[in-house]
């Protein structure tokens, strides 16, 4: 299952570190304590949208590009997850008729 609060977590990990920022300088900027702004990112905790807002101000993007940038990378994954599987057994002829061993 596709986890939302573990996507948006590794979406804020990945915006601080292309900024060269620790997780101190982003937890100071937005007033969130830094062991939470940590588990924001891992995933293990669920932002509220005010606090999403707040990381997003000290982050110098918006929540929206922050939550379309969640959405495009949820919809991949969920087509990761859902898209079926092209191998066949190794008994089935191209035709789809169920070979059988032994026989030529």
């Amino acid at each position: 299952m596709i986890v939302m609060r573990e996507v948006i977590g590794e979406e804020l990990r990945r915006r601080r570190q292309d900024q060269g920022r620790t997780l101190r300088e982003v937890s100071g900027a937005a007033a969130v304590s830094l062991g939470y702004l940590s588990e924001v990112e891992r995933g293990h905790k669920e932002a509220s949208s005010e606090l999403l807002a707040a990381i997003c101000d000290a982050l110098d993007i918006s929540l929206s590009e922050l939550l379309s940038s969640v959405s495009t990378q949820m919809a991949y994954k969920e087509l990761q997850h859902t898209a079926p599987t092209t191998r066949l057994p190794d008994m089935v002829l191209a035709g789809g008729i169920p070979a059988r061993r032994g026989l030529s």
